[in-house]
């Protein structure tokens, strides 16, 4: 199974009761063979143009595993479900996240050089 990035932008009116919507694209990925390894709400943003005549979307980004097949099976369902606005399905590279995760670990190992320095 490949990992994918999955972000969806919900209607601002479904804020209050978020838990249907989301269960709704939660059994979309584990009903067709998928695995949610991390879900993080962000919260209701303004949109930089309006969709479907709204101006603000709550915005909930999913890490998932997905076999072959299903990336194109939940792109389906999710463009005529009513209560997403847009979402955005893309492939995680793995080199690109290797390169920033040694980044990340330069940068940790430098502070704390600094850090140990000042002392």
């Amino acid at each position: 199974m490949k990992e994918y990035e999955l972000t969806v932008l919900v209607h601002p009116d479904l804020e209050a009761d978020l838990d249907k919507a989301l269960g709704k694209v939660r059994a979309l990925i584990t009903d067709n063979g998928g695995e949610i390894t991390k879900e993080d709400n962000w919260g209701k943003k303004r949109l930089a143009y309006s969709i479907k005549r709204e101006d603000f979307a709550v915005y909930v980004y999913f890490e998932v595993k997905l076999p072959a097949a299903a990336p194109l099976k939940i792109s389906n369902v999710l463009n005529i479900t009513d209560e997403i606005l847009r979402y955005l399905l893309v492939k995680v590279d793995d080199k690109a996240r290797q390169a920033l995760e040694a980044q990340r670990n330069r940068e940790a190992h430098t502070e704390s050089d600094t850090h140990s320095d000042d002392e």
